[in-house]
């Protein structure tokens, strides 16, 4: 079963998903394998994103690129704005996928069974927080366990 976290009351959402990527990319012990990420949302939001994630750290490099490039198979962070399986599957790995989208998937069993982490981003915006709310409904209607990690609280 899928671990689902929501990090909730987020202020910025692009920001807080490169400090997210940093965090989980820089975790990875020494010797294993990078845990590679697959980013969900907006075209738009990610485009900026792809701009956030080269200027972001001057110390810090998270090799990215959007999953129609012809490096997203050896690429660890991928920026994709189709949950299909036909998108995902051009890409070989499949650890972690944060969603700074809106929408909730078509198909959540299957992406359930490609990812065994889901990170969902849920901002301060009303009808992002709806959005949410409605996300974590369907997740737990599925019974899958759920935590929440609230950012108004940091």
């Amino acid at each position: 079963m899928a671990r689902i976290d929501f990090h909730s009351n987020v202020a910025d959402k692009l920001q807080y998903a490169c400090r997210l990527i940093r965090k989980i990319w820089s975790e990875t012990p020494s010797g294993q394998a990078v845990r590679n990420i697959v980013m969900v949302g907006e075209k738009a939001d990610l485009l900026k994103l792809d701009e956030l994630l080269w200027a972001f750290s001057s110390t810090d490099f998270l090799p990215h690129c959007f999953i129609d490039d012809e490096a997203a198979a050896e690429t660890p962070i991928v920026l994709t704005d189709d949950f299909s399986a036909i998108a995902l599957n051009q890409i070989p790995h499949a650890d972690i996928m944060i969603h700074i989208g809106m929408t909730m998937p078509q198909d959540v069993a299957a992406l359930l069974m490609r990812f065994p982490r889901i990170v969902e981003v849920v901002t301060v915006n009303e009808a992002e927080r709806l959005a949410g709310r409605e996300r974590y409904k369907a997740y737990r209607d599925l019974g899958h366990e759920l935590h929440n990690f609230d950012q108004s609280k940091r």
